[in-house]
């Protein structure tokens, strides 16, 4: 018992990434992610699909809405978006463009609740959304993973379409 304990203390003061480095790599995403977005042809954004995919608004749609209620929920243990309400089964908007502003009011929500989030927060065990139980920063992995796994079927679509992605790497 003694060495779980020590596991868990070592854990707890042992920084392997800052909090504003996490921050800065998750918006690094989300800036190559907006950039798929923006490579979509109008129509082909709302229509196209390989294979039975989901389109890449509906895909869109899906990395919002947990972004949205996700960050909240992260800060305050309030897993719910509700100005507009946005959740996993919000559906797209008519244009791309009012994905694109729901997509930049997302990315300005997550750097202003990000810096309220206490250091402690990160470590705490809650079940995200009520159901996926795991501490806070796997739960902050888990909204990076969803969304590159996502953005990769863009990048997908995008060459299917004869359209050269964003370089994956090129986060600015």
């Amino acid at each position: 018992m003694e060495t779980n304990n020590t596991a868990q203390e070592l854990a707890a003061t042992t920084t392997i990434i800052t909090a504003e480095a996490l921050l800065e790599h998750w918006q690094g995403h989300r800036r190559v992610s907006r950039k798929v977005i923006e490579a979509f042809p109008e129509d082909q954004f709302y229509t196209f699909s390989i294979g039975g995919m989901r389109t890449y608004a509906q895909l869109t749609m899906e990395m919002i809405g947990l972004a949205a209620p996700g960050i909240r929920g992260i800060a305050f243990g309030d897993w719910t978006f509700s100005e507009p309400v946005l959740d996993s089964s919000t559906p797209a908007p008519a244009t791309k463009a009012e994905v694109l502003n729901l997509w930049d009011l997302v990315t300005e929500y997550i750097n202003t609740l990000w810096p309220q989030i206490p250091a402690q927060r990160f470590n705490e065990v809650e079940a995200a959304f009520g159901m996926y139980e795991n501490t806070i920063y796997n739960t902050i992995l888990y909204l990076i993973d969803n969304e590159i796994h996502h953005r990769a079927q863009g990048f997908v679509y995008l060459r299917a379409l004869g359209i050269q992605p964003p370089f994956f790497w090129d986060r600015s």
